[in-house]
Protein backbone atom coordinates (compact mmCIF):
# COMPACT_ATOMS: atom_id res chain seq x y z
CA UNK A 1 0.00 0.00 0.00
CA UNK A 2 0.99 3.34 -0.59
CA UNK A 3 1.53 6.58 1.92
CA UNK A 4 -0.41 9.69 1.88
CA UNK A 5 1.65 12.46 0.59
CA UNK A 6 0.32 15.31 3.16
CA UNK A 7 -0.34 18.67 0.62
CA UNK A 8 1.30 21.96 1.51
CA UNK A 9 -0.61 24.23 4.25
CA UNK A 10 -2.62 26.70 2.51
CA UNK A 11 -2.47 30.23 3.49
CA UNK A 12 -5.83 30.41 5.66
CA UNK A 13 -4.31 27.13 7.55
CA UNK A 14 -0.93 29.41 8.37
CA UNK A 15 -2.97 31.81 9.67
CA UNK A 16 -4.98 29.57 11.37
CA UNK A 17 -1.79 28.05 13.27
CA UNK A 18 -0.36 31.42 13.95
CA UNK A 19 -3.78 32.20 15.82
CA UNK A 20 -3.48 29.21 17.91
CA UNK A 21 -0.15 29.68 18.88
CA UNK A 22 -1.04 33.09 19.93
CA UNK A 23 -4.21 31.76 21.74
CA UNK A 24 -2.15 29.25 23.32
CA UNK A 25 0.81 31.42 24.44
CA UNK A 26 -1.70 33.57 26.23
CA UNK A 27 -3.54 30.88 28.00
CA UNK A 28 -0.23 28.51 29.09
CA UNK A 29 1.90 30.45 31.25
CA UNK A 30 3.38 27.11 32.96
CA UNK A 31 6.45 25.63 31.13
CA UNK A 32 5.47 22.08 29.83
CA UNK A 33 7.59 19.17 28.83
CA UNK A 34 7.74 19.00 24.97
CA UNK A 35 7.22 15.68 22.95
CA UNK A 36 10.50 13.70 23.80
CA UNK A 37 13.26 15.18 21.20
CA UNK A 38 14.08 13.01 17.81
CA UNK A 39 17.29 11.52 18.36
CA UNK A 40 20.57 12.51 16.66
CA UNK A 41 22.79 10.17 14.20
CA UNK A 42 25.02 8.18 15.76
CA UNK A 43 27.93 6.28 14.62
CA UNK A 44 26.91 3.10 16.46
CA UNK A 45 23.55 2.93 14.63
CA UNK A 46 21.29 0.11 15.03
CA UNK A 47 19.99 -2.61 12.05
CA UNK A 48 16.73 -1.80 11.79
CA UNK A 49 13.70 -4.13 10.01
CA UNK A 50 11.15 -2.95 8.89
CA UNK A 51 8.36 -5.48 8.25
CA UNK A 52 5.91 -4.32 5.93
CA UNK A 53 7.50 -1.37 4.72
CA UNK A 54 5.30 -1.01 1.22
CA UNK A 55 2.27 -0.85 3.31
CA UNK A 56 0.75 2.14 4.34
CA UNK A 57 1.63 2.62 7.84
CA UNK A 58 5.26 0.65 7.12
CA UNK A 59 6.27 4.03 4.58
CA UNK A 60 5.05 6.12 7.68
CA UNK A 61 7.45 4.29 9.44
CA UNK A 62 10.14 4.82 7.13
CA UNK A 63 9.41 8.65 7.04
CA UNK A 64 9.22 9.00 11.15
CA UNK A 65 12.75 7.37 11.22
CA UNK A 66 13.60 9.63 8.92
CA UNK A 67 12.22 12.81 10.67
CA UNK A 68 13.48 11.96 14.06
CA UNK A 69 16.92 10.90 12.93
CA UNK A 70 16.45 7.61 15.10
CA UNK A 71 20.47 5.92 14.90
CA UNK A 72 20.39 3.69 11.35
CA UNK A 73 23.48 1.51 10.80
CA UNK A 74 21.57 -0.78 8.11
CA UNK A 75 17.88 -0.48 7.06
CA UNK A 76 16.04 -3.44 6.00
CA UNK A 77 12.48 -3.14 4.34
CA UNK A 78 10.99 -6.47 4.47
CA UNK A 79 7.91 -7.28 2.75
CA UNK A 80 5.91 -10.17 0.75
CA UNK A 81 7.07 -12.50 -2.37
CA UNK A 82 5.05 -9.96 -4.50
CA UNK A 83 7.32 -7.02 -3.36
CA UNK A 84 10.44 -8.34 -2.77
CA UNK A 85 13.21 -7.48 -4.99
CA UNK A 86 11.51 -3.94 -5.38
CA UNK A 87 13.09 -0.87 -3.87
CA UNK A 88 12.22 1.89 -1.37
CA UNK A 89 13.71 5.04 -0.84
CA UNK A 90 15.32 6.03 2.65
CA UNK A 91 17.21 9.33 3.34
CA UNK A 92 17.97 10.10 -0.40
CA UNK A 93 19.04 5.94 -0.81
CA UNK A 94 17.45 3.39 -3.07
CA UNK A 95 17.44 -0.02 -0.33
CA UNK A 96 15.75 -3.64 -2.14
CA UNK A 97 13.05 -5.08 -0.20
CA UNK A 98 13.64 -8.37 0.87
CA UNK A 99 11.87 -10.93 2.28
CA UNK A 100 11.41 -12.00 5.83
CA UNK A 101 13.17 -14.88 6.01
CA UNK A 102 16.40 -13.14 4.78
CA UNK A 103 15.71 -10.51 7.55
CA UNK A 104 15.90 -12.90 10.33
CA UNK A 105 19.31 -14.21 9.41
CA UNK A 106 20.63 -10.89 8.97
CA UNK A 107 19.42 -10.67 13.06
CA UNK A 108 18.85 -7.02 13.19
CA UNK A 109 18.65 -4.97 16.77
CA UNK A 110 14.98 -3.97 16.31
CA UNK A 111 12.08 -5.13 14.09
CA UNK A 112 9.25 -2.97 13.52
CA UNK A 113 6.10 -5.03 12.00
CA UNK A 114 3.22 -3.66 10.40
CA UNK A 115 1.84 -6.63 8.18
CA UNK A 116 -0.97 -7.81 10.17
CA UNK A 117 -1.70 -10.06 12.76
CA UNK A 118 -1.23 -13.48 11.02
CA UNK A 119 2.32 -12.65 10.05
CA UNK A 120 3.05 -10.98 13.46
CA UNK A 121 2.32 -14.25 15.09
CA UNK A 122 4.57 -16.48 13.10
CA UNK A 123 7.49 -14.46 12.82
CA UNK A 124 7.84 -12.39 15.65
CA UNK A 125 9.01 -15.57 17.79
CA UNK A 126 11.37 -16.23 14.69
CA UNK A 127 13.47 -12.78 15.10
CA UNK A 128 12.84 -13.03 19.02
CA UNK A 129 14.82 -16.60 19.30
CA UNK A 130 18.04 -14.68 17.49
CA UNK A 131 17.99 -11.58 20.17
CA UNK A 132 15.76 -9.01 18.05
CA UNK A 133 13.47 -6.73 19.73
CA UNK A 134 10.22 -6.74 18.20
CA UNK A 135 8.14 -3.74 18.65
CA UNK A 136 4.42 -4.94 16.59
CA UNK A 137 2.27 -2.76 15.46
CA UNK A 138 -0.81 -5.50 14.62
CA UNK A 139 -3.61 -6.62 17.61
CA UNK A 140 -1.42 -10.18 17.69
CA UNK A 141 0.05 -9.26 21.10
CA UNK A 142 -1.04 -6.79 22.33
CA UNK A 143 -3.69 -8.57 25.34
CA UNK A 144 -1.38 -11.26 25.91
CA UNK A 145 0.06 -11.34 29.65
CA UNK A 146 3.71 -11.42 29.05
CA UNK A 147 3.82 -8.88 26.21
CA UNK A 148 4.05 -4.88 27.33
CA UNK A 149 1.17 -2.71 25.99
CA UNK A 150 3.18 0.44 25.56
CA UNK A 151 2.53 4.38 24.68
CA UNK A 152 6.00 5.74 25.75
CA UNK A 153 4.81 9.13 27.27
CA UNK A 154 2.57 6.73 29.92
CA UNK A 155 3.97 3.05 30.76
CA UNK A 156 7.67 3.08 29.14
CA UNK A 157 8.06 1.46 32.58
CA UNK A 158 6.63 -1.89 31.53
CA UNK A 159 8.62 -2.16 28.69
CA UNK A 160 11.71 -4.22 31.02
CA UNK A 161 13.59 -7.23 29.58
CA UNK A 162 11.09 -8.05 26.81
CA UNK A 163 11.92 -8.78 23.73
CA UNK A 164 8.25 -8.57 21.70
CA UNK A 165 6.54 -5.04 22.95
CA UNK A 166 2.94 -4.46 21.54
CA UNK A 167 1.93 -1.31 20.07
CA UNK A 168 -1.35 -0.32 21.38
CA UNK A 169 -4.85 0.05 18.46
CA UNK A 170 -4.59 3.80 17.39
CA UNK A 171 -7.77 4.99 18.81
CA UNK A 172 -6.27 3.81 22.10
CA UNK A 173 -2.97 5.42 22.37
CA UNK A 174 -4.31 8.66 22.19
CA UNK A 175 -6.82 8.44 24.37
CA UNK A 176 -4.68 7.14 27.10
CA UNK A 177 -2.41 9.91 26.16
CA UNK A 178 -4.95 11.93 27.93
CA UNK A 179 -6.37 10.09 30.31
CA UNK A 180 -3.28 9.35 31.92
CA UNK A 181 -2.06 12.58 34.20
CA UNK A 182 -6.22 13.17 34.58
CA UNK A 183 -6.49 9.87 36.49
CA UNK A 184 -3.01 10.00 38.15
CA UNK A 185 -4.65 13.49 39.77
CA UNK A 186 -8.33 12.58 40.19
CA UNK A 187 -8.80 9.16 39.52
CA UNK A 188 -11.21 8.28 36.66
CA UNK A 189 -13.79 5.55 36.62
CA UNK A 190 -15.40 6.00 33.49
CA UNK A 191 -14.77 6.87 30.04
CA UNK A 192 -17.88 6.87 27.35
CA UNK A 193 -15.77 7.38 24.26
CA UNK A 194 -16.92 7.95 20.40
CA UNK A 195 -14.41 7.95 18.21
CA UNK A 196 -14.34 9.61 14.14
CA UNK A 197 -11.93 7.40 12.32
CA UNK A 198 -10.15 8.35 9.33
CA UNK A 199 -10.55 5.84 6.40
CA UNK A 200 -6.31 5.43 6.72
CA UNK A 201 -7.34 2.94 9.39
CA UNK A 202 -8.10 0.36 7.29
CA UNK A 203 -5.45 1.10 4.87
CA UNK A 204 -5.26 1.99 1.28
CA UNK A 205 -8.43 0.16 0.31
CA UNK A 206 -10.05 2.54 2.40
CA UNK A 207 -8.45 5.75 0.78
CA UNK A 208 -9.51 4.17 -2.54
CA UNK A 209 -13.16 3.73 -1.80
CA UNK A 210 -13.52 7.28 -0.87
CA UNK A 211 -11.66 8.49 -3.67
CA UNK A 212 -13.39 6.71 -6.30
CA UNK A 213 -16.78 7.47 -4.70
CA UNK A 214 -16.15 10.64 -4.58
CA UNK A 215 -14.79 10.60 -8.02
CA UNK A 216 -18.19 9.50 -9.44
CA UNK A 217 -16.75 6.25 -10.36
CA UNK A 218 -17.50 2.40 -9.60
CA UNK A 219 -16.06 2.02 -6.12
CA UNK A 220 -14.44 -1.39 -4.65
CA UNK A 221 -15.78 -1.41 -1.47
CA UNK A 222 -14.17 -2.61 2.06
CA UNK A 223 -17.22 -0.58 4.01
CA UNK A 224 -20.88 -2.08 3.69
CA UNK A 225 -22.11 1.08 2.74
CA UNK A 226 -20.74 4.50 0.63
CA UNK A 227 -18.23 6.34 3.25
CA UNK A 228 -18.43 9.51 0.72
CA UNK A 229 -20.50 12.13 2.52
CA UNK A 230 -21.94 9.00 5.36
CA UNK A 231 -20.60 7.88 8.67
CA UNK A 232 -20.79 4.49 9.41
CA UNK A 233 -20.80 3.27 12.67
CA UNK A 234 -18.94 -0.15 12.17
CA UNK A 235 -15.18 -0.21 12.73
CA UNK A 236 -14.12 -3.91 11.85
CA UNK A 237 -16.52 -7.15 13.29
CA UNK A 238 -19.37 -7.04 15.63
CA UNK A 239 -19.23 -9.60 18.20
CA UNK A 240 -22.01 -10.86 20.73
CA UNK A 241 -22.14 -8.14 22.87
CA UNK A 242 -22.96 -6.24 19.72
CA UNK A 243 -19.90 -4.22 20.43
CA UNK A 244 -17.37 -4.17 17.46
CA UNK A 245 -13.36 -5.82 17.93
CA UNK A 246 -12.15 -1.79 17.95
CA UNK A 247 -14.52 -0.83 20.49
CA UNK A 248 -13.27 -3.50 22.19
CA UNK A 249 -9.93 -3.02 21.87
CA UNK A 250 -10.16 0.34 23.48
CA UNK A 251 -12.48 -1.15 26.27
CA UNK A 252 -9.82 -3.64 27.34
CA UNK A 253 -6.41 -2.15 25.67
CA UNK A 254 -7.02 1.14 28.43
CA UNK A 255 -7.44 -0.97 31.02
CA UNK A 256 -4.02 -2.89 30.47
CA UNK A 257 -2.05 0.02 30.15
CA UNK A 258 -3.53 2.16 33.06
CA UNK A 259 -3.08 -1.12 35.20
CA UNK A 260 -6.47 -0.33 36.64
CA UNK A 261 -9.11 -1.79 36.80
CA UNK A 262 -11.59 1.00 38.16
CA UNK A 263 -11.05 2.79 35.07
CA UNK A 264 -14.43 1.16 32.68
CA UNK A 265 -14.70 2.06 29.29
CA UNK A 266 -17.32 2.00 26.60
CA UNK A 267 -16.71 2.74 23.02
CA UNK A 268 -18.85 3.57 19.89
CA UNK A 269 -16.86 3.27 16.56
CA UNK A 270 -17.51 5.04 13.80
CA UNK A 271 -15.97 5.76 10.30
CA UNK A 272 -15.84 9.18 8.54
CA UNK A 273 -14.92 10.53 5.30
CA UNK A 274 -11.58 11.93 6.70
CA UNK A 275 -7.86 10.87 5.14
CA UNK A 276 -5.91 10.79 8.29
CA UNK A 277 -6.68 11.88 11.54
CA UNK A 278 -8.47 9.71 14.39
CA UNK A 279 -11.00 12.25 16.54
CA UNK A 280 -12.67 10.83 20.06
CA UNK A 281 -15.06 12.64 22.04
CA UNK A 282 -14.54 11.94 25.47
CA UNK A 283 -16.70 11.78 28.84
CA UNK A 284 -14.92 11.28 32.10
CA UNK A 285 -16.50 10.89 35.30
CA UNK A 286 -13.49 11.20 38.37
CA UNK A 287 -13.47 9.99 41.80
CA UNK A 288 -11.65 13.12 43.12
CA UNK A 289 -12.86 16.79 42.81
CA UNK A 290 -11.93 19.19 40.25
CA UNK A 291 -11.95 21.91 38.60
CA UNK A 292 -11.37 22.54 34.69
CA UNK A 293 -8.06 24.75 35.46
CA UNK A 294 -6.44 21.70 37.56
CA UNK A 295 -7.29 20.01 34.04
CA UNK A 296 -5.81 22.00 31.93
CA UNK A 297 -3.22 21.69 34.15
CA UNK A 298 -2.67 18.21 34.31
CA UNK A 299 -2.76 17.91 30.65
CA UNK A 300 -0.18 21.03 30.01
CA UNK A 301 2.29 18.79 31.93
CA UNK A 302 1.83 15.90 29.88
CA UNK A 303 4.75 15.45 27.44
CA UNK A 304 3.28 14.86 23.90
CA UNK A 305 -0.10 16.21 24.60
CA UNK A 306 -0.49 19.72 23.09
CA UNK A 307 -3.90 21.63 24.27
CA UNK A 308 -6.09 24.04 21.74
CA UNK A 309 -9.11 24.84 23.45
CA UNK A 310 -10.27 28.32 23.01
CA UNK A 311 -13.72 27.86 21.12
CA UNK A 312 -14.53 31.08 21.22
CA UNK A 313 -12.27 32.27 18.89
CA UNK A 314 -12.60 28.67 17.06
CA UNK A 315 -9.59 27.21 17.61
CA UNK A 316 -9.81 23.65 18.81
CA UNK A 317 -8.38 20.32 17.71
CA UNK A 318 -8.89 18.90 14.35
CA UNK A 319 -7.81 16.14 12.48
CA UNK A 320 -7.49 18.17 9.10
CA UNK A 321 -4.21 20.10 11.45
CA UNK A 322 -3.27 17.15 13.07
CA UNK A 323 -2.10 15.13 9.93
CA UNK A 324 1.31 14.39 9.48
CA UNK A 325 2.18 15.28 13.32
CA UNK A 326 3.54 13.62 16.17
CA UNK A 327 1.70 14.96 18.87
CA UNK A 328 -1.82 14.64 20.41
CA UNK A 329 -4.07 17.78 20.87
CA UNK A 330 -6.85 18.46 23.43
CA UNK A 331 -9.66 21.28 23.47
CA UNK A 332 -13.31 21.53 24.32
CA UNK A 333 -12.63 21.03 27.70
CA UNK A 334 -15.80 21.29 29.99
CA UNK A 335 -17.57 19.77 33.26
CA UNK A 336 -20.86 18.26 32.19
CA UNK A 337 -23.97 19.96 33.21
CA UNK A 338 -25.71 17.07 34.49
CA UNK A 339 -23.05 15.16 36.61
CA UNK A 340 -20.56 17.14 39.06
CA UNK A 341 -17.37 14.81 38.44
CA UNK A 342 -18.14 14.61 34.75
CA UNK A 343 -15.78 16.51 32.20
CA UNK A 344 -15.82 16.53 28.47
CA UNK A 345 -13.06 16.60 25.99
CA UNK A 346 -12.25 15.98 22.55
CA UNK A 347 -9.09 14.08 21.41
CA UNK A 348 -7.52 14.78 17.83
CA UNK A 349 -4.62 12.43 16.57
CA UNK A 350 -2.89 11.34 13.02
CA UNK A 351 -3.37 8.14 13.50
CA UNK A 352 -0.77 7.25 10.87
CA UNK A 353 1.91 8.84 13.12
CA UNK A 354 1.48 9.11 17.14
CA UNK A 355 -1.38 6.09 16.66
CA UNK A 356 1.24 4.09 14.72
CA UNK A 357 4.66 4.61 13.49
CA UNK A 358 5.51 7.18 15.50
CA UNK A 359 4.57 5.22 18.82
CA UNK A 360 6.72 2.25 17.10
CA UNK A 361 9.55 4.71 16.56
CA UNK A 362 9.57 6.22 20.45
CA UNK A 363 9.63 2.48 22.12
CA UNK A 364 12.99 1.92 20.10
CA UNK A 365 13.97 5.37 21.03
CA UNK A 366 13.42 4.10 24.81
CA UNK A 367 15.19 1.24 24.28
CA UNK A 368 18.18 3.59 22.81
CA UNK A 369 18.35 5.49 25.41
CA UNK A 370 18.43 2.96 28.18
CA UNK A 371 21.48 0.57 27.04
CA UNK A 372 19.21 -2.19 25.43
CA UNK A 373 21.64 -2.18 22.53
CA UNK A 374 25.12 -2.83 23.16
CA UNK A 375 27.10 -3.66 20.01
Amino acid sequence: MDNIIPQPPTFAAVARGRMQCQVLRRQNRRVKPSIPKPMPSSNHGRTVAVVGATGLVGRTMLEALASRKFPIRELLPVASSRSKGSVIEFKGEAIEVIGVEDAVERRPDIALFSAGGDVSKQWAPAFKAVGTTVIDNSSAWRMDPAVPLVVPEVNADAIGEHLIIANPNCSTIQLVMALKPLHDRFLIRRAIVSTYQSVTGTGQAGINQLEQERAGAEATRIYPHPIDRNCIPHCDVFLENDFTKEEMKLHHETKKILDDAAVQVSATAVRVPVVGGHSESVYLEMERAFSVPDVKEALQLMPGLIIQDDPMSDVYPMPVNSHGKDEVFVGRIRRDLSEEQGLHLWIVSDNLRKGAATNAIQIAEHLQKSGRFRR
